[in-house]
């Protein structure tokens, strides 16, 4: 199920599901909604969004009210996720998922919110986009292959291509706008040759682990598995995170992995990532390419969960391209 296309003049409801927006800086916020209208549309904030408790979250109830009034209100268009955090798993019991089905609406965002997003996959058929959150619009420097994906994605519904990035950068630019560092991308990593199609599904690799064993994991049968994790993982706990995946009965189904660039503070080298995924017998013979443009690390792609990808891998060139059907 794809959601309306967005166009200029709709409205777009900012949500917390996860952290709250008290977490922002205020200048970021301003940056983020003048780039958005900029563009054409219109802000607004689910009426919770701003509070926190001890752990700068709000109530299950408070967040679900938020997502709900999202999907209902016939103004709004489009939904991005403030910001990722450590709970948005919390509210899965509490969906009222014919809402969201009765209701199909773009909704954005990475990281945590991977666990929202494969729960309406599995649920609704609804496809979601791993992608920027509202935070991110306040990048001020280096935004712009982000954006033009973001564009590319929720706008028209032609296939795109998820090409290399000329740069790459993985400062705390939400510390320092000024004081960047960018990285020259020397293009995407085959780890194994091939060419696969396949339904897109994925995320945050520790958050897409919590649903495993529960109604709300997707299938990963005819899938092109794609997957990333924070500074927070290094290569022994991504090793063992991956293999819990590979684990599940419909993993012989993926046709393919794409991996997200790594944070510099994780570690995980291409050296061993090269061992990880060579180690993975159930892996053996369909392409995986790494280093891709989506992560925690700008900039990065959006991608449709529940839309479907063609990669090719040879040598050290590679394709990735997407099509939302």
């Amino acid at each position: 199920m794809l959601a309306e296309r967005l166009k200029p003049g709709d409205e777009i409801r900012v949500i917390a599901p996860a952290r709250s927006m008290a977490i922002i800086k205020g200048e970021q916020l301003r940056i983020a909604q003048e780039r958005l209208n900029q563009l054409g549309f219109t802000i607004t904030y689910g009426k919770n969004a701003e509070l926190h408790d001890e752990f700068f979250s709000t109530s299950i109830e408070e967040r679900i009210e938020d997502l709900h009034d999202a999907f209902t209100d016939p103004n709004v268009k489009g939904i991005l996720t403030v910001i990722g955090g450590y709970n948005a798993n919390q509210l899965l019991n509490y969906i009222d998922f014919e809402i969201i089905k009765n209701n199909p609406k773009i909704l954005c965002g990475f990281s945590d919110i991977t666990a929202l997003q494969g729960a309406i996959y599995k649920k609704t058929g609804l496809i979601t986009y791993s992608g920027p959150h509202f935070s991110s619009f306040g990048v001020k420097h280096g935004f712009e292959y982000t954006l033009d994906s973001f564009i590319n994605a929720v706008t028209n519904d032609a296939p795109y291509e998820i090409l290399a990035s000329s740069d790459w950068s993985d400062d705390p630019w939400y510390l320092d706008q000024e004081d960047r560092h960018f990285i020259k991308n020397n293009g995407y990593t085959v780890i194994q040759e091939g060419d696969a199609e396949g339904r897109l599904i994925g995320g945050n690799l520790c958050t897409l682990n919590l649903l495993q064993g529960t109604e709300f994991m997707p299938s990963l049968k005819d899938s092109i598995l794609f997957i990333e994790d924070d500074e927070e993982s290094h290569a022994l706990t991504f090793d063992r995170d991956l293999q819990s995946l590979l684990h599940l009965p419909d993993a012989q189904g993926i046709k393919g992995i794409l991996i997200g660039r790594f944070q510099k503070n994780s570690q995980v080298t291409e050296e061993a990532l090269r061992k990880i995924i060579e180690s993975k017998k159930e892996l053996h013979g369909i392409p995986v390419i790494a280093d891709v443009n989506f992560g925690h690390v700008q900039p990065y792609a959006t991608i449709p969960i529940g839309g479907r990808a063609a990669i090719k891998a040879k040598g050290f060139e590679s394709e990735i391209w997407i099509e939302q059907r």
